[in-house]
Formats: C-alpha cells, sequence, structure tokens
C-alpha cells in the first residue's frame, strides 16, 4: 500500500513488511518494490521508505474497545 508523496515512513525495524526469513536466518523486506522504487531507495533520494507501515500489534485491541 504505497502512500502519497511526501508521506514516508520511518524504520525498517518497526515495519509490518520487514519480515524474519526462517530459512536464510535474517530479516528481508517483503514490500514489492519495483527497480525505480528500489533505485530511489538505496540512492537515499526519498527521506524514508514509500511503503512503510507501522507494526502495531495493539491496533486491532483498541478497535475493539
Amino acid at each position: 500500500m504505497a502512500k502519497r508523496a511526501g508521506e514516508y515512513g520511518g524504520s525498517c525495524d518497526s515495519c509490518v513488511n520487514f519480515m524474519f526469513d526462517e530459512e536464510c536466518q535474517y530479516y528481508v523486506c517483503e514490500a514489492n518494490l519495483d527497480e525505480d522504487d528500489m533505485v530511489r531507495f538505496l540512492s537515499g533520494q526519498n527521506p524514508g521508505c514509500a511503503f512503510y507501515r507501522l507494526d502495531d500489534e495493539y491496533k486491532v485491541v483498541r478497535h475493539q474497545m
């Protein structure tokens, strides 16, 4: 889910797309980046990742209250 231009997220550590790969034994980003997005991300042209989504485990609980 891409955000509008200028709405970039923070650290990969708190992102839903940052998952541990059991087979490789390290964390990987599962966001579906195309070639242009990857070039912008790796070159530092964006202040953060456009695919960042906060991994908020308590969102569902707050919604149920």
